[in-house]
């Protein structure tokens, strides 16, 4: 395991505590937030957040398969999405990977190399990596195997989904964007079309397919849920077998759905920045302000996590506390992580620092390790810690 910071307490920030920003200092040691008089290092300037929890990011696809046919030692792409979640103020984090139809870095096959890449890399981890294995509702035959990865390796979270109905409409519309995914799979467009319609075929075993699997998914107490619900009838449904989750529901109903049955809304923070979706759908800046939603996740892109909290401050949508809640106490609630998410005594020390003036994230300690330091942050520790002699909060 990485090595912790030595005991230490950071004194003269704004620190986000009890829904409000409070001048205080905070102390950690043995890699959680503790009392007592410490070692200290100055942080006038700064704020001191809870660190960022993301509860799905397709980073590890960009850094694993970054050109079709140029695939990588997941390894390698592990070792990058370590690093680039920790500039980006992230302590936990959740890699979407793919249990699909589709093949090639979505196929089985490469979600079991990528499962037993981050067993093997746990050891040398700084940011807290888990798996989000995205089941495709129809991959019938593979359930036995796919159980039984997750078994093997924890895999605490899961998300149905469906990507046929969006495959037969880029073969019918939009032909040339059905040939590169072919391609990018190891397929021709007429081989890719025969696996759409094998599975298309299945659809009638689908319903008692996805229920055998909830009920495996609560004896294995796993979190799990569905993405891209596109209305409220398949929101409905998808909670009605136990998917309590709803991420990135395409639609208003679909997202208002969950929340009449209480299930967490996830959208994704590129949306907010772009005033919307890729695909043209709903825009997550209104959900926000209708409080449809609880948690924002980097989707495909680490940034945006913070930038769309700011993003939502500015645009007077909600203030500070309630925008950083919905990328750490928020998804922390979602995922039952009851050790993080907020800067309480006892807690995991997941924080972040960010200057005050520049709104840039400077520092970044997950679970007590020390996963990212900017030059601003770094002055900081180099002017050496201070002794104090103070009674403990």
């Amino acid at each position: 395991m990485q090595a912790a910071l030595p005991p230490v307490r950071f004194t003269g920030a704004q620190i986000l505590r009890d829904g409000e920003l409070q001048r205080r200092s905070l102390a950690v040691a043995d890699g959680r937030i503790t009392k007592g008089p410490l070692p200290a290092v100055d942080m006038r300037g700064y704020l001191l957040l809870p660190g960022i929890i993301d509860l799905h990011g397709d980073a590890l696809e960009r850094h694993i398969a970054p050109r079709p046919n140029a695939c990588f030692d997941p390894s390698i792409g592990l070792g990058s999405v370590d690093r680039d979640a920790g500039v980006n103020g992230v302590t936990t984090a959740w890699l979407a990977v793919s249990w699909s139809w589709e093949g090639g870095f979505r196929g089985p096959d490469s979600a079991e190399r990528i499962l037993e890449a981050l067993s093997a890399y746990r050891p040398h981890m700084g940011t807290d990596l888990h798996v989000q294995l995205r089941c495709e509702t129809h991959m019938i035959d593979s359930a036995e195997r796919m159980l039984a990865a997750i078994r093997r390796h924890g895999v605490d979270y899961v998300v149905f989904n469906n990507h046929l109905d969006e495959a037969l409409e880029q073969a019918r519309s939009r032909p040339e964007e059905f040939a590169h995914r072919a391609r990018r799979e190891g397929r021709t467009p007429e081989q890719h079309m025969v696996v759409v319609e094998e599975m298309l075929s299945r659809r009638h075993q689908v319903p008692r397919h996805l229920c055998r699997l909830a009920e495996a998914f609560d004896m294995l107490g796993l979190c799990y849920g569905s993405h891209g619900d596109p209305d409220g009838e398949t929101r409905e449904t998808f909670s009605m077998i136990g998917a309590s989750i709803a991420e990135f529901p395409t639609t208003r109903p679909a997202a208002a759905a969950a929340k009449a049955t209480n299930d967490p809304v996830i959208l994704g923070a590129p949306n907010v920045l772009h005033g919307g979706s890729q695909s043209g759908e709903m825009r997550a800046t209104d959900l926000v302000s209708q409080r449809l939603c609880d948690a924002l996740a980097s989707d495909y892109y680490y940034p945006a996590l913070a930038r769309a909290a700011w993003t939502l401050v500015d645009r007077g949508i909600c203030d500070l506390p309630r925008a950083w809640a919905m990328i750490s106490a928020g998804p922390a609630e979602i995922l039952r992580l009851y050790d993080r998410g907020n800067l309480d005594f006892g807690r995991r020390a997941d924080m972040i620092a960010v200057n005050e003036e520049t709104r840039a994230i400077e520092m970044t300690i997950s679970g007590g390790v020390l996963t990212y330091l900017g030059h601003g942050a770094a002055r900081r520790f180099a002017a050496g810690p201070r002794q104090l002699a103070m009674a403990a909060e």
